[in-house]
């Protein structure tokens, strides 16, 4: 992200802590991220989580395994930060599939909830995504690339949580 990579800090920590300490739970382990590739992008992918329509998101195989962030497993616990690295919720992975991009369906692409929620815009939108990030980090970019297909329920805070039954605010 342009000058901003989410990372763990004591904000993060208690945000976590609060969480387990209000949903009686004893996990440890959490993840921070990030949605996007800059502040602006970051901030606005929130609030499309926040407002209940985003609970999907991708990214390449290649940026998880030795040395790197572990892939994501169902019943892993994140923390999503705004573009200043600020907590605004946890999520739960609910679903992880690893396939080629040009895989996704409709289904996903809708949860994504992006653009016009088709697949033909979300598979147009992460070509060109991960086309910059091939041209970043020097591979080649092809539609048959590994892609960590999630999906989540937000958990926390109960105001935002998916099972919540009253207004979304932000």
């Amino acid at each position: 992200m342009s000058g901003f990579v989410p990372v763990k800090t004591d904000a993060t920590d208690a945000f976590f802590r609060a969480f387990k300490a209000d949903a009686k739970i004893d996990a440890e382990r959490y993840e921070v991220v990030a949605f996007g590739d800059s502040v602006a992008s970051a901030d606005e992918l929130l609030e499309l989580v926040l407002a209940g329509i985003k609970r999907a998101t991708a990214a390449l195989a290649r940026d998880y395994g030795e040395g790197k962030e572990p892939l994501p497993a169902v019943g892993d616990h994140v923390v999503l930060v705004d573009g200043h690295n600020k907590p605004r919720c946890v999520w739960r992975t609910t679903e992880i599939e690893v396939k080629p991009l040009v895989a996704v369906d409709d289904a996903f692409a809708f949860d994504e909830g992006e653009g016009d929620r088709t697949r033909d815009w979300w598979l147009d939108a992460h070509r060109r995504e991960f086309t910059r990030e091939a041209g970043r980090k020097g591979f080649e970019m092809h539609d048959e690339i590994q892609t960590v297909f999630e999906r989540f329920t937000i958990v926390w805070p109960r105001l935002f949580a998916d099972d919540w039954k009253g207004p979304r605010l932000m």
